[in-house]
């Protein structure tokens, strides 16, 4: 099994940490899930469940790779999956929709994780797919923690103004489309734009082979949510473009929906990816939610 292939511009340190993971796959459509594995030391964690993390939309498990080592250096395992149709995953077999890749993701934890129930952690579009997992598999986690979701029937439609780069002819103009969007959707602070968050998200829009999202922008999410039966945590950033300028009905719209809502925490100074933009912070409240 090989092992995941790590942005160049991390560093040092944090590449040979992550290096020690281990890629894993199960049936997905006419290919692989592919999964990123990685265990805490002999003696750490002991009894503590699994962490599994789902990316975002147009991503890969490198949305997480400021947040892997601390997870590991806490005792836990974690696995970080490319959803299906996404880096190295092949798309789900019957759609490219949101509700398609259910079945395989829940096959998969069985597969890989056999009666052990984890702590399930979604970022945006991954955090809507993992709240649908849940509502069909209650039995696959004892805890779901939703960062920067979408679809929660808080804001009228579609808002932000992305641009498209696949037509464009030379890398030049499509990275400075890829710098807009990051910009636009990503990222508060645009100092952070270029170097790391720049190479991963080039990297991961290249291979996104599903290229509609037309639940991110319903209820579904919401809806979803009422037959999730384990504690529900949320972390946004409080400047999320996602939500501007509604972030602050979100909260609300949680409780009503999640019948074992436990609460909302917002990390001051970060945008939609929270937990790349405010790693320390992200990661303090994410342990805080897991520990509870």
């Amino acid at each position: 099994m090989s092992e995941p292939v790590i942005p160049t511009l991390l560093s040092q340190a944090s590449r040979e940490r992550l290096a020690r993971g281990r890629r894993l796959t199960t049936p997905c459509g006419r290919g692989s899930l592919v999964w990123h594995a990685w265990v805490p030391e002999a003696g750490r964690g002991d009894g503590a469940p699994p962490v599994v993390l789902f990316h975002g939309g147009s991503g890969s498990w490198t949305h997480w790779v400021k947040n892997i080592p601390p997870l590991v250096d806490a005792g836990r395992h974690v696995l970080a999956v490319d959803l299906p149709g996404f880096g190295d995953s092949a798309p789900p077999a019957r759609s490219s929709a949101a509700d398609a890749m259910v079945a395989p993701l829940a096959a998969g934890l069985r597969a890989l994780l056999p009666g052990e129930p984890v702590d399930l952690v979604g970022f945006s579009f991954g955090g809507m797919l993992a709240g649908l997992l849940l509502a069909a598999h209650p039995d696959l986690a004892r805890r779901l923690v939703l960062v920067g979701a979408p679809a929660m029937g808080v804001v009228p439609g579609r808002q932000l103004p992305l641009k498209g780069w696949r037509h464009l002819k030379t890398p030049r103009e499509q990275t400075d489309i890829h710098r807009h969007n990051l910009g636009v959707l990503m990222l508060h602070d645009h100092r952070l734009i270029d170097g790391l968050a720049l190479e991963v998200h080039i990297a991961n829009v290249q291979r996104d082979r599903l290229l509609r999202r037309r639940l991110a922008h319903t209820d579904i999410l919401a809806r979803a949510l009422r037959g999730v039966r384990c504690p529900v945590h949320a972390i946004y950033g409080a400047h999320d473009a996602v939500y501007h300028p509604h972030i602050h009905q979100l909260e609300g719209a949680y409780a009503a929906a999640a019948p074992e809502f436990r609460g909302m925490q917002l990390i001051d100074g970060a945008g939609h990816w929270v937990q790349f933009e405010a790693a320390e912070a992200f990661d303090a409240a994410l342990l805080r939610a897991l520990d509870e």
